[in-house]
């Protein structure tokens, strides 16, 4: 089930799709969060069955640029 700060992360992160300076700067004024902390609980959330059904789209966007990125460093690695 999710939690109100599992939403919230959620749906900002739907609003901000990507990785800049102003949205740490949101991050912190938004949810209160550090943005490591932010990105370690959105990588633990977007795992989650429930947090796929209450957005499946961003969901499983993440899901894939997380695992895009895997094979990238794992390619890069094996050079």
């Amino acid at each position: 089930m999710l939690t109100d700060l599992d939403r919230a992360i959620l749906d900002f992160e739907s609003r901000w799709p990507g990785h800049a300076g102003a949205k740490e700067e949101a991050v912190r004024a938004e949810l209160d969060l550090a943005p490591a902390r932010y990105y370690q609980l959105l990588g633990r959330l977007i795992d989650r069955e429930d947090a796929l059904a209450h957005d499946p789209l961003l969901v499983g966007g993440l899901r894939r640029a997380r695992d895009r990125r895997r094979v990238e460093r794992t390619r890069r690695a094996g050079t």
